[in-house]
């Protein structure tokens, strides 16, 4: 058996040292995805930090009306806390479609953010995976593929990333908050999870050592309406084939705010800048909807066993934005 060493942090500062010069470190919170990579072999830290006692488990509204939630903050409290409700609808119905009730009462922010892909090759150390072996070539390319990426993939992974959590704050121009030996930094949400490129086993842009502090989400123009809808094999737990986060704001028959994020289509959420461009400062018919989804949409690139998702993608899409668009 490997010996583990276990360290209980007393704050950020603490976890950050105990984390300095071990690149085997992993730091534990829910550990909801962490413990079952443990389980299969995957992950094999040699300490574990304890973070779970550090004060970041509060939701917090700062003067100017925008939300500062604490990377512990659990899955299902932030899915109930009133403000998130009533201000962020999407994010709240985004939370509440991943996982099971059990999961979601354990499973943190920064958790959430941070799982790694479900892509079978890569939970299976006897496959070849590029992003658990880096060089070792990507069983999915040429494998089963159904549940992998349209866009943004490369030769070298194919892989999507599995939260709903992540989808709905890139549509929300959330920003990620993080603390390390080289003190504190914020990330773009948008930005904070890479595309696989030639080095999938790099899954977002934090350091080694750093560690997710909060997210702070901003707060949306008056009137906006927000929606998530995820399709999925079964109608609970279960990760999405393709997902859409939408937040509108309307004026005049025109749209004057607009994001929208897919989830389940790529390496990582994937911002809709083409729909969005396309729709901004225009009425939104059912047929300009339709042409500024599929002018986000001609960039996918499906594989063998996959090319259903463009479609699924789309008819989400449409739906989401229609009901968002709908006179009232």
């Amino acid at each position: 058996m490997k010996p583990l060493l276990y360290v209980r942090a007393g704050s950020v500062a603490e976890a950050a040292a105990a984390h300095a010069g071990r690149p085997e470190a992993r730091y534990l919170g829910g550990g909801t995805n962490l413990v079952d990579l443990m389980k299969l072999g995957v992950e094999r830290p040699e300490v574990l930090i304890d973070i779970t006692r550090l004060p970041l488990d509060q939701v917090e509204e700062l003067p100017d009306g925008a939300l500062r939630i604490g990377a512990t903050v659990r899955n299902s409290d932030l899915a109930g806390h009133p403000l998130v409700r009533e201000r962020y609808p999407v994010l709240s119905q985004a939370l509440l479609s991943g996982a099971s009730g059990q999961l979601r009462n354990v499973a943190t922010t920064a958790g959430n953010l941070l799982q790694r892909t479900r892509c079978a090759y890569f939970q299976d150390v006897g496959k070849p995976c590029n992003k658990r072996v880096p060089g070792s070539g990507c069983g999915a390319l040429d494998g089963v593929n159904r549940d992998h990426a349209v866009l943004g993939h490369s030769e070298h992974c194919v892989a999507t990333h599995p939260s709903d959590l992540a989808v709905a704050l890139a549509a929300l121009d959330a920003v990620v908050e993080m603390a390390g030996p080289g003190g504190g930094r914020t990330v773009e949400l948008t930005e904070f999870h890479r595309l696989p490129q030639d080095s999938p086993d790099q899954d977002t842009v934090i350091n080694p050592g750093e560690l997710i502090t909060g997210v702070l989400l901003p707060p949306l123009p008056g009137g906006t309406v927000s929606r998530y809808r995820k399709a999925r094999d079964r109608a609970s737990f279960a990760f999405a084939l393709a997902s859409v986060a939408a937040a509108v704001q309307m004026r005049g028959g025109v749209v004057r705010h607009i994001g929208v994020a897919f989830g389940g289509l790529a390496h990582r959420p994937w911002r809709a800048r083409r729909t969005e461009a396309a729709l901004l400062g225009s009425a939104p018919t059912p047929e300009a909807v339709a042409r500024a989804v599929d002018a986000e949409l001609a960039a996918a690139v499906p594989l063998r066993d996959n090319a259903y998702k463009v479609s699924l993608a789309r008819d989400l899409a449409c739906e989401v934005l229609g009901s968002l668009t709908a006179p009232t």
